[in-house]
């Protein structure tokens, strides 16, 4: 059977294990040549938002430089193109609600004013869980560059960033002339090598990270304490969620990650992986919980100490396209996109007015609007007047 054939957590199960064979695993330091912090975690065009738990690490093994991923639909509806015989890769989300179009006593299909057929949405007995399939961005054609895609700069700084966390767990973390770095959990302390036995401030705290993921799983926190109580195999798995979650915080923070933590449990994570291939989802959906604990931890400190907080990279980044959801004010008015339509329209809401219309990403508006978006200062001309025989009036 061909592995795309396969469940999700058996085809990212198959691809680490043989990447970890090869002494190759998905957590890269998230570092360009030039020095300038990447967001190494893959992330959905349209909304921003990144992917999480088995899905991110499927995407991470796909080999991708390129963090960012969307669907053919979400490709159309952004006039971008997914490029001829570039296959998609799986990713699966819970589906708690079911649609269906709304339809009149003869069962034809109700539409409203400007043509979109109404939708019914009523909840599912239980969750499901449904599949798609995403392309990179190195599969398309017509999105901008990465560099073009992403702050030039990135408002914190990585260092200060990673020592306010340490700082904010309230962890007691003590430093040794060893060779080595290890969370005890009877004792529920860190115990780090001296500072200076790094060779960059990166390194260390990369090292510390992972230790904190680590103590993160003390029973009056997350409670992983059969995992790192019970013999070999199964703090091996806690190595693994360790792991996960010091990529996504390095990731998150900028400060890299270190891969020589792996080392010493490649052979067992091989061994578990090929035993039990779900153990992979369980230590991805476990990884994500470390990461928003302590992201939790970091917002609430930031909350207390000052309003003007700063935004991770997710938070901070500004589409280059007009979204779902979007308000943007604009001579006077504000135009609300309420949703895609197909061949990369868009189905706008004017306010005050209450005028519905579509826009296409090649009319002049639309420009206009995603340079107000961006912040940027042009001022093309608008005339909803002229040329635009969609609109109607919503009364």
């Amino acid at each position: 059977m061909e592995n795309k054939n396969l469940p999700l957590h058996i085809q990212v199960a198959n691809s680490l294990i043989e990447q970890l064979k090869k002494g190759t695993v998905p957590w890269r330091k998230p570092w360009n040549g030039d020095g300038i912090p990447l967001p190494m975690l893959p992330y959905n065009v349209q909304s921003g938002n990144r992917y999480k738990g088995i899905n991110a690490m499927n995407l991470m093994l796909s080999g991708r430089e390129d963090p960012r991923w969307l669907t053919f639909k979400q490709a159309e509806a952004i006039d971008a193109k997914i490029n001829r015989g570039e296959k998609g890769t799986l990713i699966q989300f819970i589906k708690t609600h079911h649609q269906k179009s709304l339809r009149d006593d003869k069962g034809k299909i109700i539409y409203d004013e400007i043509g979109q057929p109404l939708i019914e949405k009523t909840q599912l007995n239980k969750p499901i869980v449904s599949s798609a399939w995403v392309f990179n961005a190195e599969q398309t054609t017509g999105l901008p560059e990465l560099f073009n895609d992403i702050p030039k700069k990135i408002t914190w700084d990585p260092i200060e960033r990673a020592e306010s966390l340490l700082l904010a767990s309230g962890a007691d973390i003590s430093h040794q002339y060893i060779d080595n770095a290890f969370y005890n959990i009877r004792y529920d302390s860190i115990t780090l090598p001296e500072r200076g036995q790094f060779a960059n401030a990166q390194g260390y705290y990369a090292t510390a990270l992972h230790e904190l993921a680590h103590w993160t799983g003390h029973p009056d926190r997350l409670d992983r304490a059969t995992l790192m109580n019970s013999g070999m195999i199964a703090y091996s798995k806690e190595e693994l969620r360790a792991e996960i979650a010091s990529m996504f915080i390095g990731s998150e923070l900028g400060i890299g990650h270190d891969t020589g933590q792996h080392a010493a449990y490649v052979e067992s994570w091989v061994s578990i992986l090929e035993d039990t291939p779900f153990e992979i989802h369980s230590a991805a959906m476990d990884a994500e919980k470390i990461f928003d604990f302590l992201m939790n931890i970091e917002r609430k400190r930031e909350i207390e100490a000052s309003p003007d907080l700063e935004v991770s990279f997710f938070e901070q980044r500004p589409k280059n396209f007009l979204s779902t959801g979007d308000q943007i004010s604009y001579r006077d008015s504000i135009y609300r996109v309420e949703g895609h339509l197909k061949q990369g329209r868009l189905r706008i809401e004017q306010l005050p007015s209450g005028l519905h219309f579509t826009l296409a990403n090649s009319d002049p508006l639309y420009r206009s609007l995603l340079d107000q978006k961006l912040g940027l200062s042009l001022d093309l001309p608008t005339d909803l007047g002229k040329n635009n025989n969609s609109l109607t009036n919503k009364r």
